[in-house]
């Protein structure tokens, strides 16, 4: 919104807030300029190159870059006008826009027809949507805060997410929450606009009153939307002559209303002083004027409507010896509308330079008035000289005077200023929508990734429109809504209560209603507690834990008695017995006893719980420690192999590395015939198994008695996030998509390291396009002593994979990304494909369940793979004996390189090592017969001997 929307809460906010760590000074100095710095973000955005590099790149994209929108409401309002409008255009750079909502409203067709279907974002439901399978999140509104609750945790932190505040609620309650002291509300509403990578604003002023929330990622989008609509809702309802005869002015009057600054203090402001100066020689030749048709008549449109103007305006009305009421002064805390739309000329006075485009200059432009305005670079930048209002030199009075004379014809409106002003009326209608659409495409230009399966949205230099989608709502523009009726005084949107007192009554308790005295600002309750009082019940608590300590302690040292030791001895029984339930068997433990198979879900972070099962099926793998559910027996991968302990690692293996965890010392978690495994990704994209497709799983592996099959479920295609085999690409081709294009390249480097093959030998399997499908998000079940040689080459492989990229004297890159994010994730999505080439080549019977139905069809028979199979490079035998070979270099301290990857993703287990462990044995055995011997002569020798009591 304009800075309109906060006039009445900036005093507070710039004389009790802190900005960046500071108090701000009680006063601001005469003539100082009030501005916006950009943070870090912003100057990232603006001095970035976009998307130019990556455009110079060939690039095989197979999808359109994915976008969210969380709606904070479906009004129809001004908000949706901008970003209907925005939503519009990026849909033609290519982006594929999906919907989401936090509350129901009027304008869901329209956006229905914009996005396809809108999916109400109920509470319960927060938690299950795959934010990952989007490019980035734009959230508008501050009510769509819940929703980025979910973002706050992993695997969503990586997200990118561009936060849209257009309402200042929140701003006008920073200066409470300051003065008493609630540190912990502020942190609560930092750490989410800190999770955000962008907020955005459509003003500068909203940024600065926010600055105590700042954390480098403020950006400003100007725009435009609010005022033209108030302007023109406000001429739905009233009328020119109305609104002068209620303030008393009549219509031969020429009415000139000289503008303050947007930003202004309570204080007599500073634009009255500077605007006297400016008008001086003007007041001096006009004012004392009376054309027999009416006369001049000033009004003044700054501040607020204190006696301290009224008591300066008379003194200089009586100084210059003008007529009673030639000067009036009214503030922007009146009807500020009516003002500008009773206006024959608009004089902008303020007395500092903007940065945005005066909201009231707009206001008055719509309305059909002449703009006189000094030669400001914000106005020079939008407004031509002549054309849509008349620029004067500033400090200039003959200047002004001569605009004055332009506009001004027999004590009225020239027709030069008619003309000017309906020329300043079109323009008004569309200012800054140009500049507000290529704004938002050069910031998500700036901040999304960009996976190398996408292709790139269109350059923002294709974009043509340059105004708002006036045309779909100006039917709501013409009526008195709720818009109308929760806006202040000057009609602009503030902002309706929702979450931001929903979280002050989480931290303080109730809340007061509206104090219709104060300007309609929400107010706490004189009843909650205050600073001092939260200081007194924090010293009571700390009193009290005191004296508890001390009496624990006193205790302590007192004799116990029978009865006390058979409680103490009673309660760690049962402490020991509630460790063990929790931690080593639940229901789904006891509900596995029996079963042939365990599927293990991979996950990483909180907010992949609720895609996880529960029941005798599935079992969490959690690849951090502290992302573990609770009161779960979910398998900690990282405490099972420390290697995951290592952030930058488990990044780059994944999913992969849960699994090396599981197959490390195997038979202490893992003692089932067959096992299995499901990214929660899985579910996420509605690819998991379905009930039924799960009782089908189950009954064919009951029938199968022997042989080496794979079942997987979830296939490579579009919904798993790549290409489908189908589409008339080979698995390579594919491979290459999902690794920007250096898939195969890559695989078969690393597969000629692995087996030490010479360079004339050709080292990449063939994998033929047979119109079946492939395995995806690791989605699948097989025997578990197939698992655990699908290891043994997956360990092998990583490692060789990992020597390519390990070069000395060169930071580590990734030559299998396009992306920061993919870089991050190095390996991930090459190693997610390895199942299928060891399962196509390794001779294993593959299978596809489809998760609805359940229904089986197998993939690849093994009688079309005859003349394709590398059979050699996968038997068992062979893998065996390099697994062998690298073990005992590991174990010799015989490192090919200094950051080895093998030893640390699982056991290290060679020929030498069980003799070393058998001779260990021997050893031990051997000293346990001597030392009994010894024992057994020195009795001979000297006889039993006991010890005396005292000795």
């Amino acid at each position: 919104m304009s800075s309109l929307l906060i006039q009445n809460s900036i005093t507070s906010v710039f004389w009790q807030g802190n900005v960046k760590g500071g108090q701000v000074r009680s006063r601001i100095r005469l003539g100082a300029t009030l501005k916006y710095v950009p943070g870090s973000v912003a100057r990232r955005v603006i001095e970035g190159q976009g998307l130019d590099p990556l455009r110079s790149v060939v690039r095989i994209g197979v999808r359109p870059p994915r976008l969210a929108l969380i709606l904070g409401n479906l009004e129809k309002d001004p908000r949706t006008l901008m970003l209907v409008t925005v939503m519009k255009n990026l849909r033609t750079l290519g982006y594929m826009l999906k919907g989401f909502a936090v509350k129901n409203g009027e304008s869901r067709s329209l956006w229905e027809q914009l996005v396809g279907h809108i999916t109400i974002l109920v509470p319960d439901q927060l938690g299950h949507i795959d934010w990952t399978s989007f490019e980035g999140v734009i959230a508008d509104s501050i009510e769509a805060k819940e929703a980025i609750s979910s973002f706050m945790q992993e695997p969503f932190r990586s997200v990118p997410l561009i936060w849209i505040i257009h309402e200042d609620t929140l701003a006008r309650r920073l200066p409470a929450y300051l003065e008493m002291g609630q540190n912990s509300l502020i942190s609560h509403w930092r750490s989410a606009f800190g999770r955000a990578d962008v907020v955005v604003f459509p003003d500068f002023s909203l940024p600065i009153l926010h600055s105590v929330l700042d954390d480098g990622n403020f950006y400003v989008i100007p725009e435009s939307v609010v005022d033209v609509w108030t302007a023109e809702s406000y001429c739905e309802n009233h009328t020119k002559q109305k609104v002068r005869e209620a303030n008393g002015f009549t219509e031969d009057d020429l009415v000139i209303v000289v503008l303050g600054s947007s930003l202004f203090y309570d204080e007599l402001s500073w634009d009255y002083a500077v605007a006297m100066h400016m008008l001086g020689p003007l007041l001096t030749r006009y004012g004392r004027r009376k054309d027999s048709s009416g006369s001049f008549k000033f009004v003044f449109l700054h501040g607020n409507s204190t006696a301290g103007h009224s008591d300066a305006l008379q003194e200089v009305t009586a100084r210059l010896g003008l007529k009673e009421g030639t000067l009036q002064h009214f503030g922007l805390n009146e009807d500020a509308n009516g003002v500008l739309l009773m206006a024959d000329i608009v004089v902008y006075g303020s007395s500092q330079e903007e940065e945005n485009f005066p909201p009231l200059v707009i206001r008055a432009m719509s309305f059909g008035i002449p703009i006189i305005t000094p030669n400001f670079p914000i106005m020079k930048k939008y407004m031509a000289d002549g054309a849509h209002g008349i620029i004067f030199e500033r400090h200039d009075p003959n200047a002004l005077l001569k605009a004055f004379s332009l506009m001004i014809s027999d004590g009225r409106v020239s027709k030069f200023g008619r003309t000017i002003a309906s020329s300043g009326r079109l323009l008004a209608k569309n200012i800054m929508a140009s500049e507000c659409i290529t704004g938002y495409a050069r910031l998500l230009e700036s901040i999304l990734h960009f996976p190398s399966d996408t292709s790139l949205p269109g350059s923002v230099s294709h974009l043509q429109q340059a105004a708002w989608e006036w045309n779909l709502f100006r039917k709501e523009i013409g009526q008195q809504k709720s818009y109308i009726h929760d806006s202040d005084s000057t009609g602009a949107f503030i902002g309706r209560p929702g979450v931001v007192f929903h979280v002050e009554e989480t931290f303080m308790g109730i809340i007061d209603s509206r104090n219709p005295v104060d300007n309609d600002t929400f107010i706490l309750s004189e009843d909650l507690p205050s600073k001092q009082d939260w200081d007194v019940l924090e010293e009571i608590e700390q009193t009290e834990e005191y004296e508890r300590v001390e009496t624990e302690e006193l205790e302590e040292r007192m004799e116990k008695g029978a009865d006390d030791w058979d409680e103490i001895y009673r309660n760690a029984r049962k402490s020991e017995k509630l460790r063990f339930e929790v931690n080593e068997r639940d229901e789904g433990e006891l509900e596995r006893t029996g079963q042939p198979v365990c599927i293990y879900e991979i996950y990483d972070g909180a907010g992949a719980w609720p895609f996880l099962h529960h029941g005798s099926l599935y079992r969490g793998l959690s690849l951090s420690s502290k992302a573990r559910r609770l009161s779960s027996d979910d398998v900690d991968a990282a405490d099972r192999l420390p290697l995951l302990n290592d952030t930058y690692c488990r990044d780059i293996l994944c999913e992969l590395g849960g699994m090396f965890s599981v197959a490390n010392k195997v038979d202490s978690i893992h003692m089932r015939p067959w096992i299995g495994f499901q990214s929660w990704r899985a579910a996420g994209r509605k690819a998991s198994l379905s009930a039924k497709a799960e009782i089908a799983l189950e009954d064919v592996i009951q029938q199968v008695t022997k042989g080496d099959i794979v079942y997987f479920w979830s296939r490579l295609d579009m919904d798993g996030g790549a290409l489908g085999s189908k589409n008339a690409l080979t698995f390579w081709s594919m491979c290459d998509i999902l690794n920007a294009g250096n898939c195969r390249t890559i695989f078969e480097d690393s597969f000629r390291h692995m087996y030490a093959l010479p360079a004339h030998v050709e080292a990449l399997p063939p994998m033929p396009e047979d119109g079946h499908y492939w395995s995806a998000l690791h989605s699948w079940v097989m025997p578990t002593p197939s698992f655990l040689e699908f290891i043994m080459f997956s360990r092998m492989f990583s490692d060789s994979l990992d020597a390519l990229h390990d070069k000395p004297n060169e930071t580590r890159t990734c030559s299998l990304a396009s992306s920061d994010l993919e870089r991050k994730h190095c390996y991930c999505r090459i190693l997610e494909l390895v199942i299928n080439v060891w399962a196509y080549h390794s001779g294993r019977k593959m299978v596809y369940i489809n998760p609805r139905t359940g229904s089986l069809q197998e993939q690849h028979p093994l009688p079309q793979r005859k003349g394709f199979m590398w059979a050699k490079y996968f038997n068992f035998t062979l893998l065996k004996s390099m697994d062998e070979d690298l073990a005992e270099a590991a174990d010799d301290g015989d490192n090919p390189r200094e950051r080895w990857l093998w030893p640390l993703t699982g056991e290290v287990h060679w020929q030498g090592v069980y003799e070393r462990e058998r001779e260990e044995r021997y050893r031990l055995k051997m000293d346990k017969k001597r030392k009994i011997k010894e024992k057994l002569y020195e009795r001979m020798k000297y006889g039993y001997k006991q010890k005396s009591l005292g000795g």
